[in-house]
């Protein structure tokens, strides 16, 4: 078996701020930063809502599987996963491997207010009840963000600086 990379992956469901805490945190520890979802964006050069049209979720956990499998065998780097890749027991495994998990915890109040102004979540899209969808996809993801995750940071009511801070400190760098 490879052993361990030393990557900090960042999990958690959309909205719960693993593209910022991630750019940050790499930028403040001097090393690289990939986000999942961005890196499909240019592969495929169309937009994430493109894909779920086309291909339909199933399509695009295909492309996101093949994109994280790439990334997490990069040494030393964070990297921000989509909301959904621990859906796939493969990605959950992969993502384990690759060094430290951190589950960036929020509320449902605290993704809503995030996302109100976003029109590139694709799963929120057609949604009638936005806090309905938003709690429903935390309770069926939960226990998989769990499952996987090394440390598990509450980012409600903290500021960036604060969540870096609270991260680095976990993993003592």
């Amino acid at each position: 078996m490879q052993e361990k990379l030393n990557n900090i992956v960042l999990i958690g469901p959309m909205g719960s701020g693993k593209t910022t805490v991630g750019r940050r945190l790499a930028e403040s520890l001097k090393i690289e930063f990939f986000d999942a979802d961005h890196e499909i964006i240019d592969k495929t050069g169309v937009s994430i809502d493109h894909i779920f049209d086309v291909e339909g979720e199933e399509g695009f956990r295909k492309r996101e599987s093949s994109v994280l499998q790439e990334l997490c065998n990069k040494p030393n780097i964070v990297l921000a996963t989509g909301g959904g890749a621990v859906i796939s027991e493969e990605n959950r495994l992969l993502i384990k491997k690759t060094g430290s998990v951190i589950y960036l915890l929020s509320s449902v109040d605290q993704i809503l207010r995030r996302t109100a102004k976003s029109k590139t979540r694709p799963l929120l899209e057609n949604s009638t009840n936005r806090r309905k969808t938003i709690s429903d996809i935390i309770d069926s993801r939960d226990p998989l963000y769990r499952e996987v995750a090394t440390i598990i940071i509450n980012t409600n009511g903290k500021k960036l600086n604060e969540i870096i801070g609270e991260i680095r400190s976990h993993l003592a760098l």
